[in-house]
């Protein structure tokens, strides 16, 4: 807790120290983030990088005046941050899909929280998720894997909440139609 709590203080007086133990310690949390919407290694690494730089210099926004849950509410702290980041470059490419696999080194970034079995499965999910349309993808990761309401949703992509709601469902059926192409078959892999 000592530690959590001297990274969070070197942050706020932008200790450069500080700011490099913060991204060691949750670069593998960050890159996963990311890549849950940006797919290619190079631009996911590239946005990580740019959500840092904004973790960095808001850091004196973070509210750790609680400390239960420390490392958690930070951890929450951070994810929204990187998922605005992605967000924002996804409307500078206009939703485009990007090309590639995602490579396997990415999945050996270490991330203290999962266990081998959990790896798997995410990277299951996040395989088929990746074959998704771009808006239908962004809306899936928001709503289910990252906690967000249609509301938020919806002010955040600047679309109707009935958008996000039927772009939900249409993420959802779509994944089902995926899994169940073949069935006996790991249908998502690349």
């Amino acid at each position: 807790m000592d530690d959590i709590v001297n990274i969070i203080k070197g942050c706020i007086g932008n200790d450069h120290k500080y700011q490099k133990l913060a991204y060691e310690r949750y670069r593998g949390f960050a890159l996963k983030t990311v890549f849950r919407y940006i797919y290619t290694y190079e631009k996911a690494t590239d946005v990580m990088h740019d959500g840092f730089v904004k973790i960095f210099r808001h850091f004196s926004t973070f509210n750790w005046k609680d400390m239960e849950d420390l490392e958690k509410m930070l951890m929450g702290w951070m994810r929204k941050i990187l998922i605005n980041t992605a967000i924002d470059e996804l409307r500078k490419m206009k939703m485009m899909p990007e090309i590639g696999g995602i490579p396997e080194n990415v999945w050996e970034v270490p991330d203290d929280g999962q266990q081998a079995d959990q790896l798997l499965l995410y990277k299951d999910l996040i395989t088929c998720v990746k074959k998704l349309p771009p808006q239908y993808r962004v809306v899936f990761n928001m709503y289910v894997i990252d906690g967000y309401s249609h509301y938020e949703i919806a002010d955040r992509m600047q679309f109707p909440v009935g958008t996000s709601k039927s772009t939900l469902s249409r993420a959802r059926m779509l994944l089902q139609k995926y899994i169940k192409q073949e069935e006996g078959e790991v249908v998502c892999s690349n």
